[in-house]
């Protein structure tokens, strides 16, 4: 009888030591584009979901666009920064596909992020540093196939239709 206690508690003792180790967490990356409108940035990512080593919650979006909308984006360089989308416009864009990435790939995220944060200004171009390159250079970082020679640079939602075609595991 002693026995069989011994075993019982033992059990418990291992099921509630399991039952306290983090369950396995995850950051879901989202590639968004926003076609027409008065607001920019027209590609962005939304990124949601915990990270596996700190439980530290993650609901952030970035897109990088021009600091002021003006004609003078059509001719050459001017000031851009990366900023986040509110709830709103992120309701009123497109998701074109998800990808779901570990800590390390979301730490390479955050620091591409930050780094386009830190570009020496003028840092928006709108045929060589737009929102699209943006998330092109992290839809590289979570591994997906870009193509860094596309025509749809100033086509949002078709540069991310054909980053989908390059990608068959997006569905």
């Amino acid at each position: 009888m002693l026995r069989g206690l011994r075993l019982i508690l033992l059990s418990l003792l291992v099921f509630c030591a399991g039952a306290s180790l983090p369950a396995r967490a995850d950051v879901v990356v989202s590639f968004y584009s926003h076609d027409f409108g008065d607001r920019f940035p027209h590609a962005f990512i939304v990124m949601k979901g915990r990270l596996d080593a700190s439980g530290e919650a993650v609901d952030a979006s970035y897109g990088f666009t021009a600091t002021s909308v003006s004609p003078a984006i059509l001719f050459g360089s001017v000031k851009g920064h990366v900023e986040s989308s509110n709830p709103d416009y992120i309701a009123k864009s497109d998701r074109q596909f998800s990808v779901t990435v570990d800590d390390a790939t979301h730490a390479r995220l955050v620091a591409k992020v930050r780094e386009w944060s830190e570009r020496k200004q003028p840092s928006h171009n709108l045929g060589k540093r737009n929102c699209v390159h943006f998330v092109m250079e992290l839809a590289e970082i979570v591994g997906l196939k870009v193509n860094r020679n596309s025509k749809y640079f100033k086509k949002p939602r078709s540069f991310l239709g054909e980053v989908r075609a390059l990608n068959p595991q997006l569905g």
